[in-house]
């Protein structure tokens, strides 16, 4: 199976900052580019953090109500810091947590997920900034066409990795939800099969209707 990579995925054109750019020119930044994020790199072009919308918006958050209504925000130590600070170094979220080229989807989604981030900069093995991923790049592969999730799940899943014969396990696949039908000889497989189908890019369910049985499928010598 062949697994899209963040390099395959990301955006390779990325608007950066540097350490002492100030508030405005990063508001600049974010509104002429349509983007609410960007990383801060260091004089090597090294991601040492992420300046966001949310970072900025601080500032506003820290002011008096004019209207009275809201009392002043309770700000923790840190986020007071932001809220005062005037260059993206003072501003961003540090440090920058980045993703690899060579990472598959599941290794970029993970990593999101764990750290509560958006977006990752991608960075290459001397961490030199090279590309950003973000959550909706990540999504892509579920537009992936029916037919070619069909195709892959037939050839590479049921066929060359489990050795099935095609008239006795088909996969029917729409809107990225995959359809098992069929007979496996050993009904010890089937949570396999299952997994496997859910591991290729642009599936968005896998219902097996698979039953076990002599006469099936078999499964040959060298899968696995």
């Amino acid at each position: 199976m062949h697994h899209r990579t963040v390099e395959e995925l990301m955006s390779r054109d990325v608007v950066r900052a540097r350490r002492d750019t100030p508030f405005k020119e990063l508001v600049r930044l974010l509104t002429e580019n349509d983007v609410t994020a960007l990383p801060v790199v260091d004089e090597l072009d090294r991601p040492v953090g992420v300046v966001s919308e949310a970072d900025l918006l601080r500032k506003s958050a820290d002011r008096a109500d004019p209207s009275g209504h809201m009392p002043p925000p309770h700000l923790e130590a840190w986020e007071r810091a932001k809220a005062e600070g005037a260059l993206a170094e003072e501003l961003m979220s540090a440090p920058a947590v980045c993703a690899r080229p060579e990472w598959n989807v599941v290794e970029a989604a993970r990593l999101m997920e764990a750290r509560n981030v958006k977006r990752l900069p991608v960075v290459d093995e001397a961490g030199r900034l090279v590309g950003i991923v973000s959550r909706a790049d990540l999504l892509r592969v579920f537009l992936r066409r029916d037919d070619a999730i069909r195709e892959e799940i037939t050839a590479d899943v049921l066929g060359r990795t489990l050795g099935f014969d095609p008239r006795d396990v088909t996969a029917e696949v729409h809107e990225g939800r995959v359809v098992l039908l069929g007979t496996v000889e050993d009904a010890g497989l089937i949570p396999v099969v299952e997994q496997l189908c859910r591991g290729v890019d642009g599936v968005v369910a896998v219902d097996s209707r698979l039953t076990g049985g002599a006469g099936g499928a078999r499964r040959s010598p060298e899968a696995y």
